[in-house]
């Protein structure tokens, strides 16, 4: 079973999928979107942690997908 959780903030969203890792446990694959008038993004990244189960994965995930626009949004860096 894959849970999944989404954050809408105006522009941006985040979802947080979570994804059976190799080694047991759960990890998480994050998926940030953009939608403004001048442009559309979307980033997709997997979170770098390990969780022990699908609700903490989820979880953290959508954090680091927030902590990821907020850097983001403040020209921390340029993806």
């Amino acid at each position: 079973m894959t849970l999944n959780g989404n954050i809408d903030a105006g522009t941006w969203s985040v979802t947080a999928e979570s994804v059976p890792s190799p080694e047991g446990g759960y990890g998480c694959l994050i998926h940030v979107e953009h939608t403004g008038p001048q442009a559309q993004f979307t980033h997709t990244f997997a979170h770098h942690s390990t969780f022990e189960n699908e609700t903490d994965a989820v979880l953290d995930g959508l954090r680091e997908g927030m902590l990821w626009i907020e850097l983001k949004s403040r020209h921390a860096f340029h993806v």
